[in-house]
């Protein structure tokens, strides 16, 4: 049986579970996907330094993971719409590793140009970088962000479904051909607010599995089995993998 990790790089239980419920009904029941949350850091990403901290705790569950379960991994999927430690973990992962913004990005490409609707207002300057980093900044037209995190709008249905369909409303201009509602937080969303939204929209969350199993999730070469600089000081489970002994 093929094996998914896909790793909530916040803290917060809550999203895991969201994403759980939101997904799991609609998983191959011949693929085994392990959920797993953030052991440190920001209960929600929000800034460029709990992005940061994220990455590391990121690369910190996958490495738990692979001292826990010594089965390959089939893909890695990165469950935040801003997919802190894509490179760094794709460098290290033998197996397809992708985010949630990534996958989207691939998704949207295909319809056309495209416009980002999420939570928390910082998110935007990062998401245009990691779009640009990523190859897709001329599709992406237009980041249309609310006040509330997604935790928020995790947190409160009736709000969320008011302020993200304005918002998807908004964010239908300037030649865009589909909406992504990005966010683990908002999983499920995209399903309650097709019906009032001008475009078609994709939920970030079922779009990460589907460039998974689809096998569109570029790959890098694993750089453990290269000749690189030594480690030191690394704890937790990092300091565990041999090679960077």
């Amino acid at each position: 049986m093929k094996n998914y990790l896909i790793i909530n790089p916040n803290t917060n239980a809550l999203t895991t579970e969201r994403l759980q419920n939101v997904l799991m009904p609609s998983m191959p029941t011949d693929f085994n996907f392990l959920f797993t949350t953030a052991s440190f850091g920001a209960n929600y990403i929000a800034c460029e330094a709990s992005y940061a901290v994220a990455s590391h705790a990121c690369l910190e569950a996958w490495a738990s993971q692979t001292l826990v379960n010594p089965e390959p991994l089939a893909g890695v999927l990165i469950a935040c719409f801003g997919d802190p430690a894509l490179f760094a973990l794709r460098e290290m992962s033998a197996a397809p590793v992708t985010g949630l913004a990534e996958a989207s990005f691939i998704q949207a490409a295909q319809i056309g140009p495209f416009a980002v609707v999420t939570g928390g207002e910082r998110w935007k300057p990062m998401i245009q970088r990691l779009a640009s980093n990523l190859g897709y900044g001329e599709h992406l037209r237009h980041i249309e962000t609310v006040t509330p995190s997604g935790s928020e709008l995790q947190a409160n249905p009736e709000m969320a479904i008011q302020c993200l369909g304005e918002a998807c409303r908004r964010a239908a201009k300037d030649g865009v051909r589909v909406i992504i509602l990005g966010g683990a937080g908002l999983a499920g969303y995209a399903e309650k607010l097709q019906p009032i939204c001008p475009l078609p929209l994709i939920d970030s969350a079922r779009a990460g599995i589907e460039v998974l199993l689809n096998h569109q999730a570029p790959r890098a070469k694993n750089f453990l089995n290269g000749s690189y600089a030594k480690w030191s000081g690394m704890s937790g489970s990092l300091s565990q993998v041999k090679e960077f002994d």
